[in-house]
Order: structure tokens, then C-alpha cells, then sequence
């Protein structure tokens, strides 16, 4: 059975960083595509960044571009979001997902993701 565990959320000020992890079991992450969802409170859901897998490729919303970055740790089989630079609008519940088919023609479709964790959450506030 496959389970998806996301840890590394907490509390930050204004332009700090957290890093988040996807612990997998079940699956080895390497190979299979990963995405970072966001949900704010009384807001849809988002996607935030994934990574194809092998590493062929990465994808980040526009707002994530320049301050977001996704990684394989495939000693561990995790996968992290970096976040530099949090801003008030990116607090949320942050959540992984696996994805068995391709990330094309986008990665952002949720229902063709196959596993979620339960989401970790990133509060940004002074």
C-alpha cells in the first residue's frame, strides 16, 4: 500500500524559508511523478510544483518560480519544496501527491494524481 507523508510545515515570518518532505513507502519515488499541491483556507487547491520521474523535468506555478525548489532524495525516497522568501500569500495546507501517468499536458490536474498525503501546514505571519 502506498502511503504519502508530508512533514517540515510550521510557522515563519514574512520572507523566511521552510523546507517540506515527501516521505513515500510502498512506492519509490524516483520513479514516479511527484506534485506539491497548496490549499488556503475558503481557497481551491493549486498546484505549487512537481518533478517528473527520473528527474526528466520540473514545473512551478508562477508564483513559485524563483523561490520554490523541488528535489529527489532517492537514499531517502523523499522529495522536498524548498521555500525561500515566504510571502503572506503562501500560507495553506501543502500537500504531495504521486502520479503513475504522465505530467503532460499539465502536472496540475488532480484527479489524475493516485496517492495524497494528509498535507502539512505553512503558516507565514509576523
Amino acid at each position: 500500500q502506498v502511503q504519502l507523508v508530508e512533514s517540515g510545515g510550521g510557522l515563519v515570518q514574512p520572507g523566511g524559508s521552510l523546507t517540506l518532505s515527501c516521505a513515500a513507502s510502498g512506492v519509490t519515488l524516483e520513479n514516479i511523478n511527484i506534485g506539491w499541491f497548496r490549499q488556503a483556507p475558503g481557497k481551491e487547491r493549486e498546484g505549487v510544483s512537481a518533478i517528473r520521474a527520473g528527474n526528466a523535468g520540473t514545473f512551478y506555478a508562477d508564483f513559485a518560480k524563483g523561490r520554490f525548489n523541488i528535489l529527489r532524495d532517492n537514499a531517502k525516497n523523499l522529495v522536498t519544496l524548498q521555500m525561500i522568501s515566504l510571502k503572506t500569500e503562501d500560507p495553506g495546507v501543502y500537500y504531495c501527491a504521486a502520479r503513475t501517468s504522465n505530467l503532460w499536458p499539465t502536472p496540475w490536474e488532480e484527479s489524475e494524481y493516485d496517492y495524497w498525503g494528509q498535507g502539512t501546514q505553512v503558516t507565514v505571519s509576523s
